[in-house]
């Protein structure tokens, strides 16, 4: 089990950070317990501290429902965020002060594909209205269907009515980054019981995921000798989508891959011209360069996995 954080600007998912979660009962002598709000709450002061800004935070119930471990800290931040609650969520009122719902009212949920449902949200109020809102986001307010059914907490100044539902479903990015990480990447394909052995395999497929993603903006457009030169070759792809963007960045690597696979035989047998050869193809890919990034405004997603 580990806490991910995945970053989210322009449409593309970024694996900020991730830490292992060690159960009380597996902890060695001298360790000290964290729960999983507690490392979000670490993880969100390390990324500030590396000098990310964060437009939005995101997350499930886990840490909705953590407040003094993770919403005390995000209100300390002062962070925006949308935090899913369980159903029965509650809060200690006054004798004379009672829970209402207002009325429901009828939203365009836009998804990133560009295509829209009616959806359905509604306020709920605990006595007073309060800098913490509580919002019910359904696709059926009659039935509340449970796998389309929400309640959150928002605590986001910016965010309008109308934006609620479009910013919480940019949590389904979460799912989106664990299946390219779990299925693509292969993080699902190795069973390991080593602290030290799972941290370094999930540093391996999170690293690649964002090499990857980072190359997102130089595949549209931003490097031109992609149109001139690389998308020659037979294999490329020059559709968008994630898995596009890695079968093209792979071609890129394999020049390297290859020398990498074949130098010791060289060591053997020196043959000049093949190593130069190598140079100079690996020149060549290397014109491909990422954009850099001075400054990332987020939505910052948390995840159990």
């Amino acid at each position: 089990m580990a806490v991910t954080a995945y970053g989210l600007v322009d449409g593309m998912i970024l694996p900020l950070s991730f830490e292992v979660y060690k159960p009380r009962e597996r902890l060695k002598d001298g360790e000290e317990y964290y729960s999983k709000p507690q490392i979000a709450a670490r993880m969100i002061r390390q990324l500030q501290a590396l000098g990310f800004q964060f437009e939005l935070v995101l997350a499930d119930s886990l840490y909705g429902e953590s407040k003094v471990n993770f919403v005390n800290v995000l209100d300390e931040l002062k962070l925006p965020y949308i935090l899913a609650i369980r159903s029965n969520h509650a809060l200690w009122l006054p004798q004379d002060q009672e829970v209402t719902q207002q009325p429901w009212q009828k939203f365009e949920r836009t998804f990133s594909n560009g295509t829209t449902e009616v959806r359905y949200v509604a306020e709920v109020i605990y006595g007073q209205p309060r800098r913490q809102q509580y919002w019910l986001l359904t696709t059926d307010p009659d039935t509340l269907p449970n796998n389309s059914t929400s309640f959150v907490m928002v605590a986001a100044p910016a965010i309008k009515l109308s934006e609620i539902g479009d910013s919480y479903g940019f949590r389904t990015w979460i799912e989106y980054g664990l299946k390219q990480c779990k299925d693509t990447l292969g993080w699902a394909d190795f069973r390991m019981t080593r602290y030290d052995q799972i941290e370094k395999w999930w540093e391996m497929v999170m690293s690649a995921f964002l090499m990857v993603s980072l190359f997102a903006d130089a595949f549209n457009d931003a490097c031109p000798i992609v149109h001139q030169s690389f998308a020659q070759h037979p294999w490329w792809s020059n559709q968008s989508g994630w898995k596009h963007l890695l079968n093209n960045l792979r071609l890129i690597i394999q020049p390297l891959i290859c020398f990498n696979w074949l130098k010791r035989w060289l060591q053997v047998f020196p043959i000049a011209s093949l190593e130069t050869g190598f140079e100079q193809l690996t020149d060549q890919m290397n014109q491909f360069v990422c954009p850099r990034v001075h400054q990332l405004n987020l939505q910052l997603i948390f995840s159990s996995q």
